[in-house]
C-alpha cells in the first residue's frame, strides 16, 4: 500500500532543509534520473534528501589527496551526526532550522525528518556509509561475490529506500530492486571502466580477467585487447541477468514512480549496450545517453512488457 505522506516537506518549518537537498540534486550530474519529475510529488523531497546525504559521503570518500584513514573518520562522524540528528531531540531541532545557514546540517536535517516521518531503516544508511569507506581501501576485487557485496551496499540500500518512501514493503519486490540497482552500479562500473583505470581503479574481477586471459600490462600500456573485450562481455552479461532479474520491480509499483523505474531501467540497458559495442575503446570513449536516445527509449517503453515477479 502506498504511503500517505503526513507533511509536505516542502512546505513547513524544514522547507529550507528539503530545498537544499534537491538543490543539490538537481545540480549534479548523475547517469540515472535523481527526484525527477516523473516521481510523485510528495516523494521528491524524501528522495532528494537520500541523495543529498549519499552525495556528501560520496564527495567525503573522494576528498582529494587526504589519507585513507582520514577520510574514513569524516565519514565516521558523517554517519554519526545522522544518527545523532534522528535520536529524540535532534542537534538541529525543526523550530530552528530557518536560522541554520551550514548546508551539510540543513542536509542532516532532512534526511533526518524523513527516516524519522516515514519509519526508513537506519541501517540501509549505515551499509551506504560503508561502501564507500570501502571506497577508500580497496581498488581490486578478486570475486563476482566480492563485487555484488559491494553493490548490495552501495547500490541496492537506495531501491530499498526509494520503494520505503513510496510506502512499499514486500520481499519480492525488494529483491527485484537489489537486482536492478546492481545492474546499475556495474553498468556505472563498465561505463567509467577508463576513468576508473585511471584513478587507479578495477572493478572487473579477478576471476573474470583470469578466464578470459586478460593483462593488466596490456591496460598500463593503454590497450583494451582482445583479452579485456573478452572479460567486459562477461561483465555485460552478467550485468544484462541481473537487469532481468530487475524489471519485476518497474512492474511492482504504480503510477508514476512504474514510469520512472521503467525509464531507469531502459536508460541503463541503453548504456550497457553501448559499453559492449564499445568496449575495446573505454579509454578514449565513455558511452552516455544524449538526446537522440530519447525517441528510442520511448519506443521501448511503448512496448514494454510487463514482468512477473
Amino acid at each position: 500500500m502506498l504511503a500517505v505522506f503526513r507533511s509536505t516537506p516542502s512546505q513547513g518549518p524544514l522547507s529550507r532543509a528539503y530545498a537544499a537537498c534537491e538543490l543539490l540534486a538537481r545540480t549534479h550530474y548523475e547517469n540515472f534520473p535523481v527526484a525527477s519529475w516523473l516521481l510523485p510529488g510528495p516523494m521528491r523531497p524524501h528522495v532528494a534528501a537520500l541523495y543529498a546525504f549519499a552525495r556528501v559521503a560520496d564527495d567525503i570518500a573522494d576528498e582529494g589527496a587526504a589519507p585513507a584513514a582520514d577520510r574514513q573518520r569524516d565519514l565516521a562522524a558523517w554517519l554519526h551526526r545522522l544518527h545523532v540528528a534522528v535520536e529524540p531531540g535532534p542537534s538541529v531541532p525543526t523550530d530552528d532550522v530557518a536560522d541554520v545557514t551550514d548546508s551539510n546540517e540543513l542536509i542532516l536535517a532532512a534526511t533526518a525528518a524523513s527516516i524519522r516521518t516515514l519509519d526508513l531503516p537506519l541501517r540501509l544508511f549505515d551499509d551506504l556509509v560503508s561502501a564507500f569507506g570501502q571506497d577508500t581501501m580497496t581498488n581490486r576485487y578478486a570475486s563476482w561475490a566480492d563485487v555484488l557485496d559491494y553493490c548490495r551496499r552501495s547500490a541496492n540500500p537506495v531501491g530499498r529506500l526509494v520503494l520505503r518512501i513510496a510506502g512499499y514493503r514486500d520481499g519480492s519486490l525488494d529483491a527485484s530492486s537489489d537486482a536492478l540497482c546492481s545492474a546499475l552500479q556495474l553498468t556505472n562500473f563498465w561505463q567509467d571502466f577508463g576513468r576508473d583505470w585511471r584513478a587507479g581503479r578495477l572493478y572487473v574481477p579477478c576471476e573474470a580477467r583470469t578466464d578470459a586471459g586478460a593483462d593488466e600490462a596490456d591496460l598500463a600500456r593503454g590497450a583494451i585487447s582482445d583479452a579485456w573485450g573478452r572479460a567486459l562481455d562477461r561483465c555485460v552479461a552478467v550485468t544484462r541477468e541481473l537487469f532481468g532479474e530487475g524489471r519485476g520491480v518497474c512492474d511492482g509499483v504504480r503510477g508514476r514512480l512504474r514510469a520512472e523505474l521503467r525509464f531507469t531501467w531502459l536508460g541503463g540497458m541503453r548504456i550497457l549496450e553501448r559499453v559492449q559495442r564499445d568496449r575495446l575503446s573505454l579509454f578514449e570513449h565513455r558511452p552516455t545517453l544524449g538526446a537522440p536516445d530519447l525517441p528510442v527509449l520511448l519506443w521501448r517503453a511503448a512496448r514494454w512488457k510487463r514482468a512477473r515477479l
